[in-house]
Formats: structure tokens, sequence, C-alpha cells
């Protein structure tokens, strides 16, 4: 049996034959699967946790998704990033460049870290509902390719404003997150940066760490006046935490949110369907990955 196993998605946008070749020569002695159809990875990483030294995937956020949740937590995960934004391993400070990840990873530095669950589903960066989840939604109904994957950083600002233009800019309370308030949309973040726009990490909570619990977060309700403000929190990385009309609830390992009508429901950019109930929890100290 090989020393550890590379889990691909063929799918991810920047994820081709040749690269993953040099991928897995990076990486050594490795037994290379390819993910076949939606929760695969789940399936291959499950059965590969406690049979090998590591478990690598090299794919989007999507596929890491797939295999945090396939796995106990004993054997070691590390993630290279194949995908447009591939947020996890960009927050967990691995390269862009997926060889020069691989390569990372080789050296065989671990960190634990803690997880989030929604509705059961674990995540390893961000979950949310309401705005955000109709965003993925969106984007994601544009169709994915064996060429180009998801589309991209522009297409996803296209959708965003063209949300925001159906609402004429304004987003009014719709869900409750019981303790804390009530909010027009609630974005359930592992660690900061939430996500990145290109290069440019975005920080809806700038507070959580992998280390934490979670942080929740969410506008109290959107006017075309506060946008700046906002979209200015996010990148600067302060503010929104002290902000009155921003719901921000630090380090919680446990939420309840309950919604006025069905809303959509995203983890880590992958579209979980619509809810009226939505339970996060904060798993601590759940796996162990490679940096």
């Amino acid at each position: 049996m090989a020393r550890a196993v590379l889990i691909v998605n063929p799918f991810a946008s920047r994820v081709t034959d040749e690269l993953v070749d040099r991928v897995a020569t990076a990486l050594g002695d490795v037994d290379v699967r390819a993910t076949e159809r939606a929760g695969h990875a789940t399936e291959l990483a499950g059965e590969a946790d406690g049979e090998v030294e590591a478990i690598y995937v090299f794919s989007g956020d999507g596929g890491f998704n797939e295999a945090l949740n396939g796995v106990a937590g004993g054997t070691p995960l590390g993630f290279v990033p194949g995908g447009g934004a591939s947020v996890l391993p960009r927050a967990l400070g691995l390269p862009r460049d997926p060889v020069a990840a691989a390569r990372r990873l080789l050296q065989g530095r671990t960190r634990r870290i803690s997880l989030g669950r929604v509705n059961d589903r674990r995540f390893g960066f961000s979950a949310g509902v309401g705005f955000d989840a109709e965003l993925v939604r969106r984007v994601d109904a544009r169709g994915r390719s064996q060429e180009r994957g998801r589309a991209g950083n522009v297409r996803f600002a296209m959708e965003g404003l063209g949300l925001l233009a159906a609402s004429r800019f304004r987003l009014e309370p719709v869900l409750e997150v019981r303790g804390h308030g009530r909010a027009a949309f609630a974005l359930a973040a592992n660690c900061d940066p939430y996500t990145y726009a290109g290069r440019l990490p975005l920080h809806v909570a700038p507070l959580a760490s992998f280390e934490g619990g979670l942080d929740v977060v969410g506008a109290r309700a959107l006017k075309p006046s506060a946008l700046p403000r906002f979209a200015a929190y996010v990148v600067r990385g302060g503010g929104q935490e002290r902000a009155r009309d921003i719901l921000y609830a630090r380090d919680v390992d446990r939420v309840e949110i309950v919604c006025d009508r069905p809303l959509a429901l995203q983890a880590d950019g992958e579209d979980l369907g619509d809810v009226t109930d939505v339970l996060l929890e904060a798993e601590r100290d759940a796996v162990t990955v490679l940096v």
C-alpha cells in the first residue's frame, strides 16, 4: 500500500492531468484516486482514514468539504489548491500554486483545527443562510465543466450585484438568531478570512480563528446608505464587531437560527438546499491538517 492517498477532483477549475502528475510526483509515494460523482471524496477519504499516513486532496473547496465529512480526525489531511478560490488551504497559509503547496505539505508540519457543523454537515471555513447561499446557488446555476469548473470571481460579483439590485439594495430581517436577535442573513465563520475575491481576502468575521469556536455575523438590516461602510469593514478587516446594525456572536459553540420562510443554505460554498431551521455547532480540536 502507498504511504498516502491523493484524492483528485478532475472537475475542479485548476486541475489538469499535467498538474495531477506534477502534484503526485511532488508528494512521492501516493495512490491517486479520482472522484467520479458528488460525495465520492467523502467515501474515498473515509476508506483511507486510519489506513495511510496522510490523505491529500487536490480539488476546490467542495472537494475539501467532502473529505472533511469522511474522516474521523486521526489521519492528517493536506489540501492542495485546485479550485478558483481554494479558501481553505489559503486560509491555512499554503501557497496558491498546487505544486508548491504539495511540496510544503510533504514537510509534514501539522496543526489541529476546529471545524463547524451546520445541520450536522461539517464545514472547514464558512456556512451561510440567506444572501450568500443564494449567491452560491445562482453561480452554480451557470453550470460547471471539465475545462473551467465553477464560474469565477467576475460572475460572482455580477450575480451579487444582481441579487442586491433585485431588492433595490435593501435587505430586511428574515431570520432570528436565537439569543442574538433578528438579521437579514447569517454567516458563520470558522476562520478569517471568510473568502477571497481574487487575491483580496474578505474579512466577514475578523476575530474568527481555526482554534476557536464559530463567529456568527449578519446585517440586522441592509440599506443602500450602509453598503459602503459594510464593504469597508469586510475589506479592512475590522469594525463590524462593534457596529450596532451588525449582529456579531463571537466564539460560540452552538447557535440556532429560525427563518421566516425557506432560505438557501451553503457550507464551504456548496448548496445544501432550502431550510427553515439551522443548527450551527463548533467541533473544537476536530482534525489534524498539514500546513
